[in-house]
């Protein structure tokens, strides 16, 4: 099993909520043996959507073959103004390249979510990946996890999840792998 991480955030910083979630996914998937690629919006290099154009940018292609070739997917994304970054929705614009593919799209992908917000809305970004995921064919998980990021953190140390959230990122982890809802 092939797994991929899309860190649709911006930030680089390393102790950013969004590279420590992924860090964190991307550990506990390699200690259960997934191989495991994380595509950093940030570092892609992926240009503004344009239909138009006569050759698929590289990195598009880059990004369309490690989305193709991940059976499981963990999409992950700040809420900016009540719905996922426009970098990252203009990220999965791109996949219409693939329209003529067969299969197109991310047909039969299965996909978890999470979203973090400093409000109680994070599910409207998860809302917005899931919306999207079924437009391109996948199967998003019957769970995921919005966050409030003021939550998110163990009170003593700002780099470690609380049990509360890394509960929840194990139980989304465990639900992806074995395709089925158990109690952890």
């Amino acid at each position: 099993m092939k797994a991929i991480i899309f860190n649709g955030a911006l930030e680089r910083r390393t102790e950013s909520t969004s590279n420590l979630i992924t860090n964190y996914f991307a550990d506990q998937l390699l200690s259960v043996k997934i191989k495991t690629e994380v595509f950093n919006l940030a570092d892609s290099g992926i240009p503004l959507f344009d239909i138009s154009l006569r050759k698929t940018p590289l990195a598009v292609e880059r990004m369309y073959q490690l989305f193709r070739d991940a059976d499981l997917h963990f999409w992950f994304a700040p809420l900016y103004h009540g719905s996922i970054p426009g970098v990252m929705k203009n990220c999965l614009d791109w996949l219409e390249v693939t329209a003529k593919s067969n299969p197109p799209y991310l047909t039969d992908k299965t996909i978890g979510f999470v979203c973090w917000a400093e409000g109680l809305h994070a599910m409207q970004g998860i809302t917005a990946m899931d919306t999207i995921a079924k437009s391109l064919r996948a199967w998003p998980l019957p769970f995921s996890v919005p966050v409030l990021r003021s939550s998110l953190f163990d009170n003593d140390d700002k780099t470690k999840f609380s049990e509360f959230y890394q509960n929840k990122f194990d139980q989304l982890i465990n639900i992806a792998i074995h395709k089925k809802i158990v109690n952890l």
